[in-house]
């Protein structure tokens, strides 16, 4: 693909229809209980792949590049909206995890209980349906961009009345997706936002040669567990059986704009990933480390919050809120690191930071 002019007219001459190299393909999953999921494909011509649900929050299920897998997915599989049980621990009945699950938005992290609701681990919006869902090829200044959008509603009779809206961007030719969240107060009353963007990363790119780089200038274990393993949280190792996970939380340098990010890269492969935000936006990033038999992953988690739930957060006066009518975005990219330049080149940035 690089040897092809990306100019619309420039490709017709070589196809009849655009699909034969990138766009997107929409279609309903099929069998057990992923039966009737929405389900977008996505492919931007360079070998990036990805699939967005619609019917998950426009969540990324698969997502590899050239072949080679990035993401990791659950043995649940991919579970429709229709079987999510909130209560207690339930959600990880449905949590395929995938290469991103949103959390929140009334709460993330443990089950909790304020003012007699209850909420069940990391909120309900990741089982959240989308609205008004779009996906297709736009052209700017005769480029094709894919784009996937949509909407997501978390309202109760006598309670919360919030929106999110998301929108996903991949420009053909380019090994990058963007992220772009709307959430908005439609409500006469402060809410609490809690919101967390779980991307869950596995094998192959994920295993004992892959290494997290990540510009840390203060690293919180959240319990004994993380703490046992806290002087070697940027390294991994093969699958262990009764493997405890493990999290941390990183309060992480940035720039004067309050840009940051962070990357797993394996050397290996000559192949890694870098997903950057902005702190203004999402102060902490939790790392969740877990390798055990079967649960092999790393989540790189950009948040507002901690993952100790709703009920604590607000006894030590960490939520964030927003005002009636209030709009708050966030924007998180990407990016495949493809080759030894590519990667030494991002190793030089987040030392800089």
């Amino acid at each position: 693909m690089s040897k092809i002019d990306f100019s619309k007219r420039e490709i017709l001459k070589y196809v009849g229809d655009f699909t034969q190299l990138f766009g997107v393909k929409e279609y309903t999953l099929n069998g057990g209980r992923s039966q009737g999921v929405r389900a977008v494909d996505i492919k931007n011509g360079s070998g990036l792949e990805f699939t967005v649900l619609p019917d998950r929050c426009l969540d990324i299920a698969w997502l590899s590049y050239k072949g080679n897998n990035i993401s990791y997915i659950s043995k649940t599989g991919i579970v429709s909206p229709q079987y999510y049980n909130e209560s207690g621990i339930n959600f990880f009945r449905s949590f395929h995890a995938g290469f991103l699950t949103t959390c929140g938005l009334m709460n993330v992290g443990s089950p909790c209980s304020d003012n007699g609701e209850i909420f069940g681990l990391h909120g309900r919006i990741s089982n959240t349906p989308g609205e008004n869902v779009y996906s297709d090829i736009e052209w700017v200044d005769e480029k094709p961009v894919i784009r996937v959008k949509g909407r997501m509603r978390e309202a109760r009779v006598f309670g919360e009345n919030m929106i999110l809206e998301r929108q996903i961007t991949c420009k053909c030719g380019e090994n990058k997706l963007i992220i772009e969240d709307k959430t908005e107060n439609l409500g006469f009353r402060k809410e609490p936002l809690m919101i967390l963007y779980h991307f869950n990363l596995g094998y192959p790119l994920l295993d004992e040669d892959a290494i997290l780089l990540a510009p840390t200038k203060e690293l919180k274990p959240r319990d004994d567990d993380a703490q046992k393993g806290a002087e070697n949280y940027t390294v991994f190792q093969k699958p262990t059986p009764e493997y405890k996970e493990q999290v941390f939380y990183h309060d992480l340098k940035a720039d004067v704009n309050g840009n940051t990010y962070v990357a797993l890269i394996n050397e290996k492969l000559e192949l890694g990933i870098s997903i950057g935000f902005n702190k203004n936006e999402l102060f902490n990033l939790t790392q969740w480390k877990m390798m055990g038999e079967g649960e092999y992953v790393l989540g790189i988690e950009p948040c507002n919050c901690y993952v100790s739930g709703r009920e604590e957060a607000m006894a030590k006066g960490l939520v964030e809120y927003m005002e009636p009518g209030e709009i708050r975005r966030f924007r998180i990219e990407a990016e495949i690191l493809d080759g030894p330049e590519q990667i030494s080149k991002v190793k030089e940035e987040i030392s800089k930071l």
